[in-house]
């Protein structure tokens, strides 16, 4: 398990995208954040308070999360001395990168000298099956997007709290690192080899009540040519049961205003005739409900 609470290492992320990993959980988790750290020249910021490795330390930090997610996982030089002070501090170090902490040995051995843990979270845990595509009990919701980091975690998220609050039977599966820093449970499903892909969302989605609803993180994009190999591991449902079928539409309108976000969610659900909303803004009830 990852201690917490958490100092968000932001690095010198070029602009808040690239802080997805710290935005997600600053967002769903902000109980377990102390504070940010930025190196010169970062371009996004959390709204936290921006703290030194060891005022970090003092406040209680017992794990610095990389949560900058740049193109390739690239932990370059000026990051590596930040995570070496942190270890040296009495942190423990985690990572969604696809550069694994564990394979840099100076980092290794500053861990092991401290006593710290390195925690590399896109490394699967098991030894997933290859899919089956025998029909499960249970109930299963995934969240596709057009582009990566439009909000298909916070889509699926902002369902499950919706059902939770009803009393319904929910749970969220992530398949990405900030879903399994946010949750502490999933499949780092872009590292998983691709022939075990679909058996490792078979795996994270068993059998389960009739009336159990999973809300499956969707990975990657419908129309990135970088990353759709991901997505189509996700999407064979028509395949395996021909009954799947879109029940709504989610928009990410952060970048609007009230008026104008309102105004596309309006276009948008007449031009498809689907419930559309941003449950991030406008929470996850019109999705729920057509659920049913």
């Amino acid at each position: 398990m990852i201690s917490t609470p958490y100092l968000l290492f932001l690095g010198d992320a070029p602009d808040a995208l690239a802080g997805k990993v710290a935005q997600g959980i600053k967002d769903w988790r902000p109980e377990l954040c102390v504070g940010q750290f930025k190196l010169d020249g970062c371009n996004a910021d959390m709204g936290l308070e921006d703290l030194s490795i060891d005022e970090a330390f003092v406040r209680g930090a017992k794990t610095m999360v990389i949560g900058v997610a740049n193109r390739g996982g690239v932990i370059s030089a000026s990051w590596k001395t930040v995570i070496k002070q942190a270890l040296e501090a009495g942190m423990d170090v985690a990572s969604g990168l696809h550069n694994l902490l564990r394979d840099d040995e100076e980092l290794v051995e500053t861990a092991k000298a401290h006593g710290r843990t390195l925690h590399d979270v896109r490394v699967p845990s098991v030894e997933y099956p290859i899919a089956t595509g025998v029909k499960r009990t249970g109930k299963r919701c995934l969240a596709v997007g057009t582009d990566c980091s439009v909000g298909k975690m916070y889509t699926a998220l902002c369902m499950e709290k919706e059902m939770r609050a009803r009393g319904m039977k929910a749970s969220f599966r992530a398949t990405g690192q900030t879903g399994i820093l946010i949750t502490g449970d999933g499949i780092p499903l872009d590292a998983v080899i691709a022939d075990f892909m679909a058996g490792a969302v078979e795996y994270i989605t068993p059998d389960n009540d009739a009336d159990h609803w999973d809300l499956i993180e969707g990975q990657g994009s419908l129309y990135h040519a970088s990353f759709s190999g991901v997505t189509m591991a996700l999407i064979l449902a028509r395949i395996v049961n021909p009954d799947v079928k879109v029940v709504g539409i989610s928009i990410n309108t952060q970048h609007l205003s009230d008026d104008e976000a309102l105004a596309l969610c309006r276009e948008t659900e007449t031009r498809m005739g689907l419930p559309t909303v941003d449950p991030f803004r406008r929470g996850a009830a019109r999705l729920v409900d057509a659920l049913a």
